[in-house]
């Protein structure tokens, strides 16, 4: 059975957005050793989910990636993976969406989810989308949490976790420190 992998970036304090919205997440210590991490969790699926906002700012940005001659080795090779890759939308108030190996579901998404993990294949990445992430989480679907957290605090914006209905209880199988002070973090329902 595949599993649903949830990957976030999250400041100390809790925060997966500051609080200027979605883009707001210049706070993350990227760098060359998380990016390396980032790549060893995406090698382990070959599906992404999103919701609509994060599927929107993907889609502005990756397509072009392969075209900049300024765009990073990094930069090209996920390029390369988010375009052979199948995505999955969730959205009520999209019509289509049109990026290579994109569908869009738009009801269901209890239902939609308990199919993909009956279908053969690799992992399914919820890849930032929070707020669909939160949803996944009150239903209690999200398999495991691949969290790194930057070592700063902003103070306020979108928590990593909200609204949770009941205790869920996880087991800690990973833990990394990064170069930049960040830590990954794996838990496993």
């Amino acid at each position: 059975m595949r599993k649903l992998v949830l990957f976030l970036h999250s400041s100390l304090d809790g925060y997966v957005e500051g609080p200027n919205g979605e883009m707001d997440i210049g706070w993350v210590s990227y760098d060359a050793d998380l990016e390396k991490h980032a790549k060893e969790i995406l090698s382990t699926a070959d599906t992404v989910i999103w919701g609509r906002g994060t599927y929107q700012m993907m889609h502005s940005y990756w397509p072009s990636v392969p075209s900049d001659p300024s765009a990073s080795e990094h930069e090209l090779n996920h390029a390369e993976w988010i375009e052979r890759t199948a995505k999955i939308v969730f959205s009520t108030t999209l019509e289509n969406v049109e990026w290579n190996n994109s569908r869009l579901v738009k009801e269901g998404i209890e239902d939609e989810i308990n199919k993909l993990k009956q279908q053969p294949g690799k992992d399914m990445v919820i890849l930032g989308s929070p707020r669909l992430a939160h949803q996944l989480m009150q239903l209690d679907l999200i398999d495991e949490y691949k969290i790194t957290v930057s070592p700063v605090l902003i103070g306020k914006g979108l928590p990593l976790f909200q609204d949770l209905k009941e205790k869920i209880d996880l087991q800690l199988i990973e833990n990394k420190t990064f170069d930049s002070g960040a830590i990954g973090l794996v838990y496993r329902r």
